[in-house]
């Protein structure tokens, strides 16, 4: 019997009645599975004592204490009844802010109990709590609610608390014995870990913190390892169709493009190469994932692959998620890639019909080489000759849909996706574990980190001296902002209001334009020439710069309102400025508000629960540069967000494991799913319980 097969409804317990199974219905428990899954949310150790003298120094207090009287004191206006009670370190008082005297008559003056719950000092500088939990001290046994360690369902609510507990105790008496394990024996005796049973009752009801700990252990890698069995399979399923064409052995147009490059590729790029040509050497299609911080070179690499399949009369395309973008790769491409003699077309869905259907036929005739553009590349009426190599760039702005529809232009079509936001290494194994990974770490020779301030809403104009002497010196900058245009219901700035307060009274001895998504296409690359070329000295913009943009002479970005942007989108700002030789910097300017402090050190904010989430957020910036670790911080702030390309909703919601906090038993795992699909890839899967669990939670393209 699997944990899901137990469906029965909850009012067969004993004791649950309407009105309890009602309560638990709210709590979504309707179901024995819904109970024994209904994990705790933390544990309350009563089998040590904690006296009241050392209140500040563990979370609950457990003591024996005596009542020592009952007293009064007012509550609105009205006389409430206050319990005051010492043990051998301290005195305390409960109060009772509601009518009735029911801890009156329960805790009787002269008489022991033992106490648990949290105190703290209130405003008199009494010793005081406000919830408890007690039980006469002559209480021993079975009967005692004390001396062991006690689940936390609701930290708010400990009727429900009694309620769960009483019903989960119940479930686990009548059906936990029952319960098959899931794992395969031989994992259990090597990983130490406990039956799927035993590890249900010591989750529930530990005797001590170790077993407590080997039973999360034993449930936490039973969920992994199914979880890595999915992407396994799926891994596996990917690599059914052979690869009708393989790289060039002689690799003669990437060496041309090499000699060709007025500086050296880095040891990170050259690597990611020789990773790529082995894989689109082989007879499976390649499936990998290259990532690199901004400015890594990711883009330069990618054109090295696509000269692989190339230089065997096949095709290659770069898909990218904005024109601007494709138009930026393109251009980049045809100065680079057609000295060579290679055929570069660029498309999208604003090239008009005109234009649009003799592209179209070259490029069914295989004679178009290397195609760049936006999601139009995949479009119904684009056929391919011979595509053997489909890129894409910014991958996680593409949905598993879009990703699916460009490997169905060919036969055993290789897949190179590439990130310039890094996914931190415990999304990369799961949400792109069919996938191997190439990791480009180092950057260009001559590029210097840029330096990072922030700064008060109100010192702005200190910010705005610093950019005129960058400006004075020959360089460029950028201005960003949350919004297009005002909000009368959000009191923030705008780009269009603030592009003529710059223009206007800040800069005006500086030309400036204006960038956003309403923009036309058209528009938007004259504007974005003029940056480049230095004509415009002063580009103000929403996040629509955030990525694509390559200004070597740009060297300030300024982002006002930072509070307002996430971490991600804040790196890759900060990724626009320092692509050139000069020293570049990034401003961001936050709200002056009650809610963001900044004082203090990195380490001090991160322990400060007080310190706002958006100050923390901002901290991170300062503090860190690798977008590796700023990446891993984003996901603890955010949890797996949209990263993957799929909503948020329904994601990675696993009943008791977290792939950040689990890393080393999401590799274990990984290794030991990995190498029982390579004895049997015909694996047979439990149906019910863990597995059921994953596949109702997990997006498609997870699915088995």
């Amino acid at each position: 019997m699997f944990v899901r097969e137990l469906n029965i409804p909850v009012r067969s317990i004993k004791g649950i009645g309407e009105r309890k199974a009602l309560k638990l219905c709210e709590a979504g428990i309707i179901d024995i599975a819904a109970v024994l899954t209904r994990f705790p949310k933390d544990y309350e150790d009563r089998s040590r004592s904690v006296p009241l003298i050392d209140y500040n120094k563990q979370r609950n207090i457990c003591t024996v204490a005596q009542v020592i009287a009952h007293s009064t004191f007012r509550f609105k206006g009205e006389l409430r009844t206050k319990i005051v009670i010492e043990d051998e370190t301290a005195r305390a008082v409960i109060p009772c802010f509601f009518k009735g005297d029911y801890l009156a008559k329960k805790l009787v003056v002269g008489d022991e109990y033992r106490i648990s719950g949290h105190f703290e000092r209130n405003k008199y500088g009494e010793l005081q709590s406000t919830r408890i939990d007690f039980e006469e001290a002559s209480i021993t046994g079975a009967s005692s609610k004390f001396g062991g360690i006690l689940p936390v369902y609701y930290y708010s609510d400990n009727e429900r608390n009694k309620l769960l507990r009483g019903t989960v105790l119940s479930a686990l008496t009548l059906y936990a014995n029952n319960i098959e394990d899931e794992l395969p024996q031989e994992i259990i005796k090597s990983e130490a870990l406990f039956s799927k049973s035993r590890a249900l009752y010591a989750l529930h009801f530990p005797q001590s913190m170790t077993e407590l700990e080997t039973a999360r252990k034993t449930l936490v890698f039973e969920e992994l390892f199914f979880l890595e069995i999915i992407v396994g399979r799926r891994r596996r399923r990917g690599a059914a169709p052979a690869q009708e064409y393989s790289a060039s052995t002689t690799r003669t147009l990437q060496k041309k493009l090499e000699s060709r490059l007025p500086f050296a590729l880095t040891n990170g790029q050259r690597k990611a190469i020789d990773e790529i040509n082995a894989d689109i050497g082989c007879a499976v299609p390649m499936a990998r994932l290259l990532q690199g911080d901004v400015g890594s070179g990711k883009t330069l690499v990618a054109f090295f692959a696509a000269l692989a399949v190339i230089e065997t009369g096949a095709q290659a395309a770069l898909m990218a998620p904005t024109e601007l973008l494709a138009r930026q790769h393109a251009e980049t491409a045809a100065n680079l890639l057609e000295p060579l003699g290679l055929r570069v077309a660029f498309l999208t869905g604003n090239i008009k019909q005109t234009g649009r259907k003799p592209l179209l036929t070259a490029l069914k005739n295989g004679e178009i080489d290397f195609i760049i553009g936006t999601h139009a590349l995949f479009s119904r009426d684009v056929t391919y000759k011979k595509l053997a190599l489909a890129i894409i760039d910014e991958q996680h702005r593409f949905g598993v849909t879009q990703r699916e529809s460009i490997l169905a232009k060919g036969n055993g079509v290789s897949l190179l996706m590439m990130s310039a936001t890094p996914i931190p290494r415990t999304l990369a194994m799961t949400i792109f574990g069919d996938m191997d990974v190439s990791v480009i770490h180092d950057m260009p020779p001559g590029r210097k980190p840029v330096i990072t301030h922030l700064a008060r809403g109100e010192n702005e104009m200190r910010v705005y001296e610093f950019v005129r002497d960058e400006l004075n010196a020959g360089r460029q900058a950028y201005f960003v902002y949350p919004l297009i245009e005002q909000n009368d219901e959000l009191a923030l700035k705008d780009a269009e209001s603030m592009q003529k307060r710059l223009s206007n009274e800040i800069f005006p001895q500086f030309s400036s334009e204006l960038l956003h998504s309403r923009i036309n296409e058209e528009e938007k690359r004259a504007i974005m020439r003029r940056f480049r070329l230095g004509e415009t000295k002063i580009l103000v913009a929403t996040s629509v710069v955030e990525v694509g943009v390559d200004v070597p002479n740009a060297s300030c970005m300024v982002i006002e309102h930072a509070e307002r942007f996430g971490l991600s989108a804040l790196h890759q700002l900060r990724g626009r400025v320092g692509r050139g030789t000069h020293q570049s910097y990034c401003f961001l300017i936050y709200a002056q508000k009650e809610s963001i402090e900044l004082a203090g050190t990195y380490a001090e904010l991160l322990t400060n629960e007080e310190r706002s989430r958006e100050g923390k957020r901002l901290m991170v910036m300062l503090n860190e540069t690798d977008g590796f670790a700023i990446a891993e911080e984003d996901l603890k702030f955010r949890g797996y967000g949209e990263i993957t390309g799929t909503e948020q909703s329904g994601f990675m919601r696993l009943g008791i494991a977290d792939p950040l906090r689990d890393l080393a038993a999401l590799e274990r795992a990984r290794k030991l799913a990995f190498a029982i699909l390579d004895e049997d890839p015909s694996l047979s899967l439990p149906q019910n319980s863990v597995i059921a669990r994953v596949l109702q939670r997990s997006p498609p393209f997870l699915t088995a």
